[in-house]
């Protein structure tokens, strides 16, 4: 769940945070205009000096000051997902983060909420396949407010029972209304048939199935197992100095007990080792097709150029070769993309698209061609070119606020990526080099083994893939 009295500039647009409270309006509208200004390209990128350091608990704290405006974002990554649910109840995870402001031992969600409000800030927490977020965003003078409601919702949650049974009961209602949306009920099935057995086959909300086997019980085991200090990446951006921050973390966390860190084999989800297929009816005039296969982690060395191969294949919008054939040349759908969702584990690669039902095989057959095109000869230099600058010139927008900052700050972190990687990350694009594209393509790209979904009316569309 999440408190926030400034909508527009609440950075999480989850279908899980739906609750917002608007108290205080004239405080509101100075924080939501705050928020709405940019910092400075200039300081967006290679200019960024973060300063790291480790409490004696063993929470990893990462500082960036920004003094363009009077606004602090506090982000807690803790590194314990839906990945991390037990076998059989997906949705654990989830449950947790949505209940961690639904009370705590010494504050009701009434009161999280409304010392939130008062000040015009915000206040939640959210899963996701590797890890959980939980945040605080707030102006300068509040800034010790915010600690300590972060720091409450983090050390002291206290799972209500009441709370616990209608936050999962929102949760069905939100996975039925799920059901209806041909887009969720294709990806759905496409992650069981690419993942299989590995966790990141469930969706983080969990199932109706798997809800129904959760107990408050496994609320507090989870929680008791994964939130420890030493999980966590505490990232601080904006209007405070380290020493603020290194105080305030010490008033704040340093109580909180040091745990044993959770034991994390690691489990590679299996290759797509054949084709596989599976068609959803449902009485609709179009299709909605998902294609695709396995694909990379995070921290695959090849994830640069990767990049660069998706943009021309699919991820560049109107520039890309699967929009340019399939809906400029073709008519087939009215747009089409194809994204590589990089994870802390290999994640999947896929292209999603609607297209008319008497077209769908004709639809299937373009997307596989442009996947053979673009392995079996080099991209144009004009591609190339095109590719690199919208990639290179987009990633300052990436970090123009501090709640994109303090993101993707706890992301580098988490991934082990180097805070190196703002100023390297535009040399990294620009040094792809044609080969490059097509030998990932290669490695990366399989129009032979695939999994493939299709969700409309299968009986016209005659599927013959």
């Amino acid at each position: 769940m999440n408190h926030t009295a400034c909508p527009a500039g609440h950075f999480n647009s989850s279908p899980r945070f739906v609750r917002r409270r608007l108290l205080l309006q004239p405080m509101c509208w100075a924080l939501g205009a705050a928020l709405s200004m940019s910092i400075p390209q200039g300081a967006a990128a290679a200019d960024l000096a973060p300063v790291k350091f480790t409490t004696p608990n063993g929470m990893t704290v990462v500082v960036l000051e920004q003094h363009f405006l009077p606004i602090v974002e506090l982000h807690a990554l803790i590194k314990a997902g839906s990945s991390q649910d037990p076998p059989e109840k997906a949705g654990v995870a989830n449950l947790v983060a949505s209940l961690l402001d639904e009370g705590t031992t010494s504050r009701s969600s009434k009161q999280l909420a409304e010392q939130i409000d008062f000040v015009g800030g915000s206040l939640g927490a959210q899963a996701s396949e590797d890890f959980t977020t939980a945040s605080a965003r707030i102006l300068r003078k509040d800034i010790d407010l915010g600690f300590t409601l972060l720091a409450d919702i983090l050390q002291r949650p206290a799972f209500p029972k009441q709370e616990f049974e209608r936050v999962r009961s929102q949760i069905h209602g939100e996975i039925a209304s799920d059901n209806d949306d041909p887009g969720h009920v294709a990806m759905k099935a496409f992650n069981q048939l690419v993942y299989q057995t590995h966790p990141y086959r469930w969706p983080v909300q969990g199932t109706e199935e798997t809800l129904n086997k959760i107990t408050l019980s496994d609320i507090q085991s989870f929680y008791a197992k994964e939130y420890l200090p030493n999980q966590v990446i505490l990232t601080i951006v904006g209007d405070v100095t380290v020493e603020q921050a290194t105080s305030l973390v010490q008033v704040h966390f340093g109580s909180w007990k040091k745990g044993l860190a959770p034991h994390r084999p690691v489990r590679k989800p299996p290759s797509v080792e054949k084709k596989s297929t599976q068609f959803i009816e449902k009485d609709l005039t179009q299709s909605t097709i998902m294609l695709g296969h396995s694909g990379i982690t995070r921290t695959n060395p090849d994830f640069y150029a990767v990049t660069v191969m998706n943009h021309v294949l699919g991820a560049g919008g109107f520039s890309s070769r699967l929009m340019d054939s399939i809906r400029d040349k073709q008519g087939l759908a009215y747009g089409i993309t194809s994204h590589y969702d990089a994870r802390a584990m290999p994640g999947s690669f896929w292209v999603s698209l609607q297209t008319r039902t008497e077209t769908t095989n004709q639809a299937i057959s373009s997307v596989l061609a442009e996947m053979k095109a673009i392995r079996e000869a080099p991209v144009t230099d004009q591609e190339l070119a095109e590719a690199k600058s919208f990639l290179m010139g987009s990633f300052p927008l990436r970090l123009d606020s501090t709640a994109k900052l303090a993101q993707v700050l706890g992301q580098v972190e988490f991934f082990g990526l180097g805070f190196d990687y703002f100023s390297q990350y535009p040399k990294w694009i620009d040094r792809v080099t044609k080969e490059d594209v097509q030998r990932v393509a290669k490695q990366y790209l399989n129009p032979q083994l695939y999994a493939l979904v299709v969700v409309g009316n299968i009986t016209k569309a005659k599927v013959r893939h």
